[in-house]
């Protein structure tokens, strides 16, 4: 299976990508040296939430404010903002969607320092761009993106570390395949664990902070895959209306890491347990938080909340396809979705 494949590939492409701290580094030397005031990033579907991931690493660890794009204005209505003093980033799997392209195109027409990240090195978002990062993930034929998913996070992290210049945070990176790899180990356990969801036909993901992102790939992962109604959310903005949704028995998803919100998301997941009685699936590194789910599937410890979101979502990979296999659908190839989408 393709998919099951590609997602046992991320290990091996993490430590690939990790060998390129030399370009990364010129990379982030090129962005010091313009008195660049805040990013502006465009990015689509998957790439998007890598980008909701730099909103966090980049604002919390290197001080930048973030912009996430409307790729719209740049295109249909031709209207795009001032972007004086931003670094222009797209990310994107092909590189081939035009509006992500529009954005970083306007982006040099003004003056901006612009930034590619991608896993085609000879697409046309990289031609359009000062700087590339090649994420070096290798073909992936599944349409639902994975190691691509993980390998842009890595690259957003490995900037954020030598923006920073911090040894420490490139010390934490070098762990991380081995913590992907010890999460792989539970497959089958949760290929099983996904056979209780077979009915599943609609649930909530939460997250918050760093996983914030993780959340809304998850969430993302079971519509394309399962076809289910899966709706991400902050568990903050949960609170917030949407949780008068949960009876007993209502499926909820969740990835409480420790960390600064960790408190919070706890005290969601107890809620939702002891008072609104939910179906709970929770990926965590806590204990407590693991022992309030029915279904629960433990983290490595020690892994920095930064770089949590990167171990998180390969559980939530695998659960995402095997229950695709568990409800009968083909894993590599969703219904009315391709692999490689362009928006304009």
């Amino acid at each position: 299976m393709t998919l099951l494949s590609e997602i046992f590939e991320q290990p091996t492409c993490l430590r690939r990508l990790l060998e390129k701290r030399v370009r990364v580094e010129a990379i982030a030397e090129a962005i010091r040296s313009k008195n660049i005031q805040y990013v502006f990033l465009a990015a689509r579907g998957t790439s998007d939430n890598a980008g909701r991931y730099a909103n966090y690493l980049w604002g919390a660890e290197n001080g930048l404010p973030m912009a996430l794009a409307t790729p719209s204005l740049f295109t249909y209505y031709q209207k795009p903002p001032r972007l004086n003093g931003a670094l222009v980033v797209g990310v994107s799997q092909s590189g081939k969607s035009p509006d992500i392209v529009s954005v970083l195109e306007e982006g040099r027409r003004q003056g901006c320092l612009t930034l590619a990240v991608t896993n085609a090195p000879d697409s046309p978002l990289a031609a359009c761009a000062d700087l590339v990062l090649d994420i070096d993930a290798g073909v992936e034929k599944a349409v639902a993106a994975t190691k691509t998913y993980t390998a842009e996070l890595l690259a957003l992290g490995m900037i954020s570390a030598a923006l920073k210049n911090d040894e420490a945070m490139w010390q934490d990176l070098q762990n991380l395949p081995g913590w992907v790899e010890e999460v792989l180990k539970q497959d089958e356990a949760i290929a099983r664990m996904a056979q209780r969801y077979r009915y599943m036909e609609q649930c909530v993901v939460l997250g918050r902070g760093y996983n914030y992102s993780t959340a809304f790939e998850w969430a993302l992962k079971l519509k394309e895959l399962t076809y289910l109604i899966a709706e991400p959310y902050s568990s903050a903005d949960f609170q917030h209306g949407p949780i008068a949704m949960v009876v007993g028995g209502f499926p909820v998803l969740a990835v409480a890491a420790r960390g600064k919100v960790f408190d919070s998301m706890l005290e969601m997941i107890s809620r939702l347990r002891q008072v609104h009685h939910a179906e709970l699936l929770v990926v965590s590194d806590d204990e407590h938080a693991l022992g309030l789910a029915q279904s629960a599937i433990p983290l490595p410890s020690g892994i920095p909340e930064w770089l949590s979101p990167l171990v998180g979502i390969v559980p939530a990979q695998l659960f995402a396809c095997h229950l695709t296999q568990a409800k009968g659908y083909d894993t590599d190839t969703p219904r009315t979705i391709s692999k490689i989408t362009e928006t304009h």
